[in-house]
This record gives C-alpha cells, structure tokens and sequence, in this order.
C-alpha cells in the first residue's frame, strides 16, 4: 500500500464519489471519520501522510459510499433538532421534515397542554430543578414508534416537565434509542416494546406524537437512493400506506385523554386521507401543516370531550 496524504485522500474520494451533491463534504466527513479529527484537521495538515490503518479504513468508508450507503450509517451519527443521534441500520434515519412534528407539539402548549412551571429556586426544590413538574401535573406524551428515539427525546430534552413514553416493536430499535437518552443524560423518558399504543403501560396521555410507516409497499422509491438500507418495517404499510395510520387512530382514541391531541406525520400526497381518518375516529379541530418546501406533513387533532 502506497501511502498517501490528506490532501490526496480528498482528491480521490472526491473523484470517486462524482456525480454526487454533497461530494466535498461527503469526502471531508469520511476522511474525518477515519482519521478521528475534525474536518479543521483536513485543511490544517494537507501534507500529512495516512497511516496503513487510517488508509486501510477511509477506503473501506469510501467504498461503502460510493455503494450508495448513508452517510448516517457509515458515519454512525445523524444530527437532529438539537441533538447529535447514534444511529444504525436498524433503525430510520432521522429527517429534518420530521422536526415539523417537534414544532407542531411544542406549540400545542397553552393550547390544551398545560404550561407546567417550576418554582422559585429555594432548598425545597430539588425536584423542580431536576425537571420534575409537581406531582399529579405532569404532561403524559407518547411516541409510537421510536426507532432512534429522536421524536422522543427532543421533546424529553425541550420540555424536562413531560413524562415521555416511546414504544417500537424493535429490540433493536429500542436499544438504539435507550443509549441515545442515557449518551444524552435525558431521564424523562422511557422505553417499551411492543406495537403502537398496546405497549404503553397504564393511564392516559395528553398527547400522542408517531412517525409511522407511510409509503405504499409498490412505491419505486422503497428501491432508490437511501430508502435502499433503511428498515422496511420503518417504512412500508399496507392500504397505500395508511394501515399503520389508521390502527394507530383507533388505538389513540382509546389511550388519550379527552380533549388530547394525536400527531401524526405522513406523506405529501396523505394529508386529505389522513384528514378523513381522523375525523372518522373521533377526531376535532384537525389541521394539516406544512413543511419547509410546502408539502403536507404533519396533521393533528384534538379527541372530542
């Protein structure tokens, strides 16, 4: 093996990977990833020989990427809301259409959610500086579906006065998220495994959050681009993809409180049938919101009293 240097490094990762969008960076962060330095590094040290090691595993992440592999998943990191996620193939990869769903909940306090506020900082508030609302006022949430736990814990992290349930029917799944919240010292959450609203444990919630599986299992795209790693059953649902949807409705109604709130993330083209499904189990006031480039998103609506 013919030693090279960072500066040759990036030029042949950057020919290899032609044709992408991200190629400079893509190189950058591949190179960073095998040298263990930041991408500063790069640019600091361009003369800086590889050694066989280092060598020998940028051109084993080089060609997992020149495959088509995620940068998410050769990198083990995705950046989400506020918080730097480990991720793997086991579960999807965080996307920022999805922080649509953050922002949605988030403003849905003082719109039926209690606005729980701590008190004045004496001796006798262990608790309230610890994140803990008042016994008896805490916002219940739930997150169906978790996978890395991103929905979860950036609420968990936002709001350290929500109790905050996440299911998946992964062990898989949850053992990725269980390290993100412990990594990321968020305590106000925790983990169940089973599907959708059957694992949560007793009680009802004021609010129900998911990012299920949407896209038709016939859709070409399932074949394409990063959806090619990603895990199906995180993906894919039946009845052009409103299965999972729709069970979820019909479990929620049963586990919210009355006047809670169910959102629901979807597909560009699944926001008048995400609309008609949720009026049809019981659903008021429902509303469809926007993304970033103007697709329909996230609908939500509140459980009739």
């Amino acid at each position: 093996m013919t030693a090279i240097t960072i500066k040759q490094a990036l030029r042949m990762a950057s020919h290899a990977l032609a044709g992408s969008d991200t190629v400079q960076v893509d190189a950058e962060l591949l190179l960073s990833c095998a040298l263990d330095k930041p991408r500063s590094h790069l640019y600091s040290w361009p003369e800086r020989l590889l050694s066989p090691a280092e060598q020998s595993c940028f051109e084993s992440l080089l060609e997992r990427r020149i495959l088509g592999e995620p940068m998410a998943y050769i990198l083990g990191t995705r950046d989400f809301w506020t918080l730097t996620l480990h991720i793997n193939r086991h579960v999807l990869i965080p996307r920022p259409e999805t922080e649509l769903l953050i922002e949605t909940a988030l403003s849905l306090v003082g719109a039926g959610l209690p606005a729980i506020k701590c008190h004045a900082e004496g001796p006798q508030d262990t608790e309230s500086r610890a994140g803990l609302a008042p016994t008896g006022d805490v916002v219940r949430v739930a997150d169906l579906g978790t996978g890395s736990g991103a929905i979860a814990l950036a609420l968990a992290s936002e709001r350290p006065d929500w109790q905050v349930i996440a299911t998946d029917q992964s062990i898989d799944a949850l053992l990725v998220a269980s390290d993100n919240a412990t990594r990321l010292g968020i305590r106000n959450v925790e983990f169940h495994r089973g599907n959708w609203c059957e694992a949560l444990p007793a009680g009802q919630f004021d609010m129900i959050v998911s990012n299920p599986p949407y896209i038709d299992p016939d859709d070409p795209h399932l074949t394409q681009g990063d959806l090619r790693f990603e895990p199906p059953s995180a993906l894919a649902a039946g009845d052009n993809g409103l299965a999972d949807i729709r069970s979820i409705c019909a479990q929620a109604v049963h586990r919210l409180k009355p006047g809670g709130w169910l959102l629901l993330e979807h597909g560009w083209q699944q926001g008048a049938a995400v609309t008609a499904i949720l009026q049809e189990s019981g659903f008021a006031d429902v509303e469809t919101r926007k993304d970033l480039q103007g697709h329909d998103r996230v609908t939500l609506g509140r459980l009739r009293e």
